[in-house]
């Protein structure tokens, strides 16, 4: 466990997009496995999804981000002096999409730029390494760019999203609080185990094959241990959450909106229940958005409490969990930030 302080650093606006294709777990899949689909719905909560069309990536989807966010903001690219890209679907191996996004976005030559490959715990590790980054004022403005390109037609859970948040040096800002941990013993839980330098992509990884709901499936997809996560996701959360809140000193009672990681239904609603929260305090976008890996917290303020927040000064836990395994959460204070609307691309 890591636990840290953030100072001088505000929080000054985020946006989310989103590809405009909607996906039915109910309605977009074949007929035989329709029953199953149900019962998948039930349980995890999960009926909608977006997906992005061949041509797009998770950088297009930032890219628009950025593009909104900074023009409410009304920052002058030439001000911003660092951007950090964290997801797991890159343009490319190499070169770093940040560095691709650097140019794309017309930042000035000389921006600090890198990408870091974390998944569902990306958000509140983001914040930390950039605000930590930021803190001695060396930077003034910077970029946090959090998606990934994960969605198949085939799975029932994930969603693509891109997500831009724009952190600002600022004395007067309040502090933000981490709380930061990894497990690689359960590295294997979340996997895509062919592509890289440990198992390149061979002929065999090309050769799609039938589950046993007759569905056509690729070797080379993600693995997912379902009741490995769980447990991780149920076990490590809480305690962590209540951690972070003694480490703040910060009563529960004080957090105006808890925002967790949208893994499942069964899996959010173990971690709510455990912490004893409010319904109303913990909102959600499973049925609507899924799961959109390290963007799922960015965009469930933009979808479900951006007019809250943009109407006053709120504190908000962030708590987000996953491949790695890793977990992290963080206390923000945001007052006065730009929330644009979702964007659709």
């Amino acid at each position: 466990m890591a636990q840290a302080t953030i100072r001088n650093v505000r929080y000054a606006g985020m946006a989310s997009c989103m590809p405009r294709r909607v996906l039915s777990n109910l309605h977009d899949c074949p007929p035989q496995i329709k029953s199953a689909r149900e019962r998948v719905v039930r349980n995890i909560g999960i009926e909608t999804r977006r997906i992005c069309p061949e041509w797009q990536t998770f950088s297009d989807l930032a890219f628009d981000a950025t593009e909104r966010l900074l023009a409410e903001l009304q920052w002058n690219k030439d001000e911003i002096d660092a951007l950090i890209v964290i997801t797991q679907s890159p343009d490319y191996l190499i070169p770093a999409t940040a560095i691709i996004l650097q140019d794309r976005l017309g930042l000035k030559p000389g921006t600090i730029a890198f990408d870091i490959n974390l998944g569902c715990s990306a958000y509140a590790f983001g914040l930390h390494v950039l605000g930590a980054m930021m803190a001695s004022g060396g930077i003034k403005k910077a970029l946090l760019l959090v998606g990934d390109r994960a969605a198949t037609v085939v799975e029932p859970l994930f969603s693509d999203a891109g997500t831009a948040t724009a952190l600002e040096y600022d004395p007067a800002a309040p502090p933000m609080y981490f709380d930061l941990n990894s497990d690689g013993s359960g590295y294997r839980a979340i996997m895509l185990p062919a592509g890289g330098h440990r198992e390149p992509i061979g002929l065999q990884h090309l050769v799609p094959y039938k589950d046993e709901d007759g569905i056509l499936r690729s070797p080379a997809a993600l693995v997912l241990d379902g009741p490995a996560v769980l447990s991780f996701s149920t076990q490590r959360v809480p305690p962590a959450v209540r951690d972070l809140l003694a480490y703040a000193e910060c009563p529960i009672e004080a957090v105006d909106y808890f925002i967790f990681h949208q893994a499942n239904r069964m899996i959010n609603d173990t971690i709510r229940k455990k912490l004893g929260l409010p319904v109303e305090k913990v909102p959600s976008t499973l049925h609507d958005f899924g799961n959109t890996s390290g963007a799922s917290i960015p965009v469930t303020m933009t979808a479900r409490i951006r007019d809250a927040l943009q109407s006053g000064k709120h504190k908000v836990l962030m708590s987000g969990f996953g491949i790695g395994l890793s977990w992290g959460s963080c206390i923000v204070d945001i007052d006065r930030a730009v929330f644009p609307a979702l964007v659709e691309s």
